[in-house]
């Protein structure tokens, strides 16, 4: 190895083009989008219903099916996420992080922990007010990420 210099390689790979709906779904875009409402009204994340969704009913991807994401169906049937669903689980994270050190007052591990998570959560937020994902005037507060996380992931509206 004192010779040879390593190539630097791809972070991922590339999906291939599917234009049509592959031939092995049994299932018709109202029945998927109907699976999608279900399983986020049983609290469970759009990434997690993409999980299951390939693992339990053999549907590869929902946008070239349904010609929209997981977030655009629930948005569209009144079921609008809270927080984007990362910076939610990063705020879930520091709230349990929070609780830790409330038993644990000593571990300064977890308190230079959580100063980073706060930070990574503030750099996020901000990402989110640019693309007009949050309020400008949304802040993060330890004491409102509790009450964000204790409401869930979800918010059902009136259509």
């Amino acid at each position: 190895m004192a010779g040879k210099r390593r190539k630097k390689g791809r972070s991922h790979s590339t999906r291939p083009a599917s234009p049509s709906i592959p031939k092995w779904v049994q299932y018709d875009p109202e029945e998927i989008e109907e699976i999608i409402v279900d399983l986020a009204r049983k609290g469970y994340g759009p990434s997690m219903i993409g999980i299951i969704l390939r693992d339990q009913f053999g549907i590869p991807l929902v946008k070239p099916i349904l010609g929209k994401s997981i977030v655009d169906v629930l948005e569209e049937r009144c079921m609008k996420l809270v927080v984007p669903e990362d910076l939610f689980r990063l705020i879930e994270k520091a709230v349990n992080l929070r609780r830790h050190l409330e038993e644990h007052p000593k571990d300064t591990h977890a308190k230079k922990g959580l100063l980073d998570l706060e930070a990574k959560i503030r750099r996020i937020a901000d990402y989110y007010k640019r693309e007009g994902k949050l309020p400008e005037d949304w802040k993060y507060d330890p004491r409102q990420a509790k009450l964000i996380v204790a409401g869930g992931l979800y918010r059902e509206e009136k259509c």
